[in-house]
Order: structure tokens, then C-alpha cells, then sequence
């Protein structure tokens, strides 16, 4: 069953662009579908044999050789409030490569690969209680699918502190722009977390939008203040719900007034395919997650001075 899914992700990749996405669905121990994006995964497995070590973290159900590689073994369906699946037979492995990094998370079944609408997904009301670990909800045939915020599922296992050179600080002190605001756009806490943290110590200013309709609003809000408060770059994700980075950079180049802006996409997806949507819709760069030196220095190099 796994294999003839991934077989078909090629003939997805025209989705992107056009603010739609595929989504591989699967569930975690009831009813309730949950999705990742496609383009994340490299391969869905039946659970394999796990090692595990005392000292490893309670999300990490083990580890196992990945095609000559050790990656670990994160058990979803613990981290979202599921009973474990470490230890069922039956349970599925999504092996995925996300900020440059691969890992595996076990779930109970995998479903299959639908089309998603970003214009039909939404941030979670609170009152599902999903927390911080899912980032938008849209709804198939009836049914829910609650899109997994993974950045945040991966920064509960392994937070990692934003550091950037020496030498890429004193170059943001020395350099002299004449506007330091810029905006970024990032439907995942964690991402938005680590970049504000990352431009406030290269001194810049930041505005923070949630997904590429609330950031296109802020813009054109801006665009119609006074000059002082105008952003001069964009730093954008690329897939997030409502309006994704494609889309949002599309719309910027077509608005007369935003089109001079600078837009720098950031995402965990890698690769010629994402370096040739970049092209196609006007973005000015794209750095692959999470990179603080390159995506710091990417910055710098593309604010106005």
C-alpha cells in the first residue's frame, strides 16, 4: 500500500504555486485524519525492529538503520496525546527528511494522498485543543483533517537555541540600511519563535504575520501609512494554510504598490523544484530551514543600503 502512494508524489508537484498542496493523510489511533505535506516524506514503512536507549527522550520510541543511515523514531501518536505506538505491530512509519534533518514518526495507518485547497484551511479554534502542535484544520468529504505543525513536534524533542557567527553579527552592526523593518510570515509558533529571536540579534525590525492572507492585509496596510513604518523585505514559509508563500509573493509582484519589495522564502522543503517555483513567482531567494548564519547573512545582503 505505502509504496504506490509515494509513487504518485510526482504528479502532485504542479500544485505548487497555485496555493494548493498535497497532503498525505493518516491517523492516530481513532477516526481522526491528521496530514503532512507530501513533499516532506521520503518513504512510509510497517514499524520496524527499534533500539532504544534509556537516555533518549519519552517522544522517541527508538531507532533503526535507515538505509545505512540511524535516524530516530518519534512516536506521533504519543506526541499528540494518543496512545503510544512504540510497541504495536501494526503501526506505520512515515520516514521524512524536514530542516535538513531525517526522522521517522510512527502512527497507527496511513490513508492516502489528497488534494488541499489553502484557501479552505484555517488556524485551529482553541477550542479543539489541539494546541501549538497543529498548525490549520480544513475539512475533506466532511471529514477534518488537522495538518500537523511538525517544527514544533521536532522542537519538543530537540530544542535547539538560535546561534548565529561572530562574524555575521559584527557585519549586521556595520552595515548601514536605510530601513531595517522587515515582515515575516510563518504559520508554525516555533519557526516564528526562532526567527524574531534571530532577527532581533541582527537588530532589525520585525513584524510577525501568521499566514500570507494576514501578511498581503499588513502590507497593504503599510503601503498606505506613512513611510516610516514600510517594510523593505518579505520573509515568508512557503506552505502554510489560507495563502501560501507562492501565492503570497505572486500577489505582492502583481500590486503596484508592494511589487518593489524584496521576498525571501524560507522553508523546510528543498531542492531544484523549490529553487525553480521561487523563479517562477518573483521571490528574490530561497534558503532551506534552519540555517541562521545563511539565512541571516541572506537577509542582510538583500535590505537596501
Amino acid at each position: 500500500m505505502a509504496r504506490p502512494l509515494l509513487d504518485t508524489v510526482e504528479t502532485f508537484t504542479r500544485l505548487a504555486g497555485h496555493n494548493r498542496v498535497a497532503m498525505l493523510l493518516f491517523r492516530l489511533g481513532d477516526r481522526q485524519a491528521f496530514g503532512i505535506n507530501v513533499f516532506k516524506v521520503r518513504e512510509v514503512l510497517r514499524r520496524p525492529k527499534l533500539e532504544r536507549m534509556p537516555s533518549m527522550h519519552d517522544l522517541v520510541a527508538g531507532s533503526f538503520d535507515y538505509r545505512g543511515n540511524t535516524i530516530p523514531v518519534i512516536d506521533l501518536a504519543a506526541a499528540m496525546g494518543y496512545p503510544p505506538m512504540a510497541n504495536v505491530d501494526t503501526a506505520h512509519l512515515i520516514v521524512t527528511e524536514f530542516n535538513r534533518s531525517v526522522q521517522g514518526f510512527l502512527v497507527s495507518d496511513v490513508d492516502r494522498i489528497v488534494h488541499v485547497d489553502g484557501a479552505q484551511m484555517a488556524a485551529p479554534p482553541p477550542a479543539l485543543g489541539y494546541g501549538s502542535r497543529v498548525n490549520a484544520v480544513t475539512r475533506m468529504d466532511g471529514d477534518l483533517i488537522a495538518i500537523v505543525d511538525v517544527e514544533q513536534v521536532l522542537a519538543s524533542v530537540d530544542p535547539r537555541a538560535v546561534e548565529i557567527s561572530e562574524r555575521v553579527q559584527q557585519a549586521a552592526h556595520l552595515q548601514i540600511a536605510t530601513n531595517r523593518r522587515l515582515l515575516l510570515v510563518d504559520d508554525s509558533l516555533v519557526a516564528r519563535t526562532q526567527l524574531v529571536d534571530l532577527f532581533r540579534k541582527l537588530d532589525l525590525d520585525c513584524t510577525v504575520a501568521k499566514d500570507g492572507s494576514e501578511a498581503l492585509q499588513c502590507l497593504r496596510n503599510l503601503a498606505a501609512g506613512p513611510e516610516s513604518e514600510r517594510v523593505a523585505l518579505v520573509v515568508s514559509d512557503i506552505e502554510m494554510p489560507s495563502m501560501d508563500g507562492y501565492a503570497l509573493t505572486r500577489a505582492i509582484r502583481e500590486d503596484p504598490q508592494l511589487r518593489h519589495l524584496k521576498v525571501l522564502l524560507h522553508s523546510s522543503l528543498s531542492g531544484v523544484f523549490n529553487e525553480a517555483m521561487v523563479a517562477r513567482v518573483g521571490a528574490d531567494r530561497f534558503i532551506a530551514k534552519f540555517q541562521p548564519d545563511v539565512l541571516a547573512t541572506a537577509v542582510l545582503e538583500l535590505l537596501p543600503g
